[in-house]
């Protein structure tokens, strides 16, 4: 059974997600939070919780600060930004503070769902405008990493064959099996990966892999 704390001060926004986190999941136990106080208090009382929902304008949160103080505190369990923010730059930067996925408000319920789902099954998920870079232009607070040339030609045929799928947002087990490899060498395909690209998490390759494509 899945722990997942809720952390929103909207009563009825809580509601729905639990609504939606009980029908993609079925046995799942919700906990909940409506400020950041008690959103800290929440993940330090359940230890074991799976995953944070977590809205960038409750009260206490000073914007983005939050997903940093609760990454440097309980560093094993993933963070999601759920938030009526859409623009660019902000999903980029909650992304490179620590969030492993960002889901905006305006989701529909079943696509809400089965990001859920993917981020429980070690996928990073993003909204699909980010992903495929459309018209958006860049703000002065956006600023993806530069992977150069150079340092993408470092990497070898298999490495460049994970970086594909890992760059797709494909988890670890999903990397394995596409290219039929075991799980434990695709974990040391993406160490190699990240040292040579000069970045220190997958979530920063997989952000400039998007920036990319634009």
């Amino acid at each position: 059974m899945y722990k997942i704390l809720i952390a929103d001060d909207h009563p009825l926004f809580r509601f729905a997600i639990a609504s939606v986190l009980e029908k993609q999941l079925g046995e799942v136990e919700t906990l909940y939070s409506h400020d950041f106080e008690s959103t800290l208090e929440a993940a330090e009382n359940c230890p074991e919780l799976d995953l944070i929902l977590l809205d960038l304008n409750m009260p206490g949160m000073e914007g983005l600060n939050g997903i940093v103080q609760l990454r440097n505190r309980f560093a094993a369990t993933p963070v999601v930004v759920v938030s009526a923010e859409e623009g660019r730059s902000v999903v980029l930067q909650a992304m490179t503070y620590g969030a492993v996925g960002f889901i905006t408000k305006s989701t529909d319920r079943a696509q809400i769902g089965e990001a859920i789902e993917k981020i429980l099954d070690g996928q990073v998920y993003l909204p699909p405008d980010v992903i495929r870079n459309t018209d958006e232009k860049k703000t002065s607070g956006d600023k993806p990493i530069k992977i150069e040339p150079e340092l993408l030609a470092k990497l070898s045929k298999k490495e460049l064959q994970v970086y594909e799928v890992m760059a797709k947002g494909g988890s670890n087990k999903q990397i394995a099996y596409e290219l039929n490899i075991a799980e434990a060498t695709v974990k040391s395909h993406v160490s190699s990966i990240l040292r040579k690209l000069n970045v220190t998490n997958r979530v920063q390759a997989i952000l400039q892999s998007s920036t990319d494509a634009k």
